[in-house]
């Protein structure tokens, strides 16, 4: 918590105000939130940026702000075009997408979104999917495909997220081309729709840059046209099209950080993570 603190105040008394100097620079570059579950608790981890759980209550408040504050929702697909193409977004905009498949998006996501016109963008782990009955993914439960048929006739974009949620990283190139090409195929038949994104399961080791290229490159070769990461910060037109950045988003997370991360005032996070990443490594 003590972390998570300083995390907050260098956020709101610093980096934010300082990131406003340099708004005009926002025009080419997209926040894309990264929910999970929409459920009551923290989940796992001390520091705000590993918490992967948003309280209804709080989902609503972060949807309200948005609405209040004009902001439009694209699609995945229409915000990494527009940003591969180096075109100016005008803002306010953002993306909102969801990892995992948690049945809670229905629930309790779906309704709140739809209430104000908002699009998202859901990732599956497809073998976590289930036909007749909801599987559960770290004990709690999963869309079924049926569900998820419904969803996308109502809107909702899909994706993958692998076929188990592995540690892509620990799989040689066969276990790898199978967890993409094989995610990829079964949302298509299941949904029958292109399946064209995909999203990193676990935290993305940026500083392999033998993993990233490996990655990448099958992504390309199994037909996918953009991804995103968990690296931290706004997306921008500088980021490869298959890791593009996204901002965590937790019940932690009053109206007054949210603002902060959607303008650009939580990126200063990035670095710290990435020397990090370097010296474990």
């Amino acid at each position: 918590m003590f972390v998570s603190s300083i995390d907050r105040l260098a956020t709101l008394f610093f980096f934010h105000p300082a990131s406003r100097t340099v708004r005009e620079r926002s025009r080419r570059r997209i926040p894309i939130l990264m929910y999970h579950s929409i459920s009551e608790g923290d989940g796992k981890g001390s520091d705000s940026y590993y918490l992967t759980r948003c309280s209804p209550a709080r989902f609503a408040e972060h949807m309200e702000f948005l609405h209040q504050n004009g902001y439009r929702t694209l699609s995945l697909s229409a915000a990494a075009y527009s940003l591969q193409c180096g075109e100016e977004v005008l803002p306010p905009a953002a993306v909102i997408t969801f990892d995992d498949g948690y049945r809670d998006f229905l629930t309790d996501a779906f309704p709140i979104l739809n209430r104000y016109g908002f699009t998202a963008t859901v990732f599956l782990p497809t073998g976590l999917i289930g036909n007749a009955s909801a599987m559960s993914f770290k004990g709690k439960k999963c869309l079924t495909w049926d569900e998820a048929r419904e969803l996308h006739r109502a809107g909702v974009d899909f994706g993958s997220h692998t076929v188990s949620h592995p540690q892509l990283r620990n799989l040689d190139t066969a276990g790898l081309t199978y967890e993409l090409r094989k995610s990829k195929v079964t949302l298509e038949d299941e949904l029958g729709c292109c399946a064209d994104s995909f999203c990193y399961p676990y935290a993305f080791p940026e500083q392999d840059f033998s993993f990233r290229k490996k990655l990448t490159g099958l992504l390309q070769e199994c037909g996918y046209v953009r991804g995103v990461s968990t690296i931290l910060g706004l997306a921008s037109s500088r980021d490869d099209r298959f890791l593009l950045r996204r901002l965590p988003v937790s019940s932690r997370d009053d109206s007054r950080f949210l603002q902060a991360k959607l303008e650009g005032g939580y990126d200063w996070l990035h670095a710290f993570q990435y020397a990090a990443k370097l010296m474990r490594a």
